[in-house]
């Protein structure tokens, strides 16, 4: 899955990388978390446009997108056929720009540890995404989009199964143009890039707090620092855990802890 990324690159060089109309300026976001605005790339009259939506797709058919789960991601092995996302694949593909992304490796039972995906030659590149329009009862509409998903290749797979489709820069006119193609033939476009595209490492805990937004974010971390996070971690688990076993012995309901990752 990729449950946060970083846009790190000029606005220019996104722009001539995604050949849309527009001239946007935006900061660099090292810490792009889900329910935030993301920039997305979709075709309008035959034409790339840029524009802002929030990441977590809601379906045009949602009734109240506050009973709706969170969807930030979209598996590529379903987007044909999951309600969610079907009509979004047939008419509404976008690219989402970005210079990389975390996941966050399973260590034992202690906390997940967090490593930054980037492409080895340090440039931008394009997920693929699907976009919505959701419009409620008062006539207020609300973009949105999510993440398209596959299997993690060889080189990330040891980190976490699953990783966002990237897409070649060749392959973008066809993911975007929904009208000359179909959902099945764009589906194709669905798979693991190349093994030699990315490179991880591993970096700082702070970024699972999602009000943590600097280029620290992205600095590796050694062995040892990160060895050492993942101790006080599982230290602060084992805490919460005895405090709320305490709590529910003496009949108080026991605090829900909550992971911002």
């Amino acid at each position: 899955m990729c449950g946060r990324y970083a846009i790190t690159s000029t606005p220019e060089a996104i722009r001539q990388l995604l050949g849309y109309l527009e001239q946007p300026n935006f900061p660099p976001r090292y810490n792009v978390a889900p329910t935030q605005p993301i920039p997305i790339v979709r075709l309008e009259q035959g034409a790339r446009r840029f524009a802002l939506v929030r990441w977590g797709l809601i379906p045009a058919w949602v009734e109240d997108p506050r009973t709706f789960s969170l969807v930030i991601n979209a598996r590529g092995d379903n987007v044909l056929s999951k309600p969610a996302f079907r009509n979004a694949m047939r008419y509404r593909r976008c690219l989402i720009p970005a210079d990389g992304f975390y996941e966050w490796q399973e260590i034992g039972g202690g906390p997940r540890r967090p490593f930054y995906v980037h492409a080895k030659d340090g440039a931008p590149f394009a997920f693929a995404g699907l976009w919505e329009v959701w419009s409620g009862p008062n006539g207020e509409e609300m973009e949105t989009a999510a993440i398209v998903t596959t299997d993690a290749n060889r080189a990330l797979r040891p980190i976490h199964p699953r990783m966002p489709v990237i897409l070649a820069p060749e392959a973008y006119d066809l993911w975007l143009d929904c009208r000359n193609v179909d959902a099945e033939t764009a589906a194709a476009l669905i798979a693991p890039p190349p093994e030699d595209l990315l490179e991880a490492y591993p970096v700082s805990m702070a970024v699972n707090r999602h009000a943590n937004d600097d280029a620290s974010l992205i600095a590796p971390v050694t062995e040892e620092q990160a060895k050492a996070e993942g101790d006080r971690g599982a230290s602060g688990i084992a805490r919460a855990k005895t405090r709320q076993a305490g709590e529910a012995q003496q009949g108080r309901p026991a605090a829900v802890p909550v992971l911002n990752c």
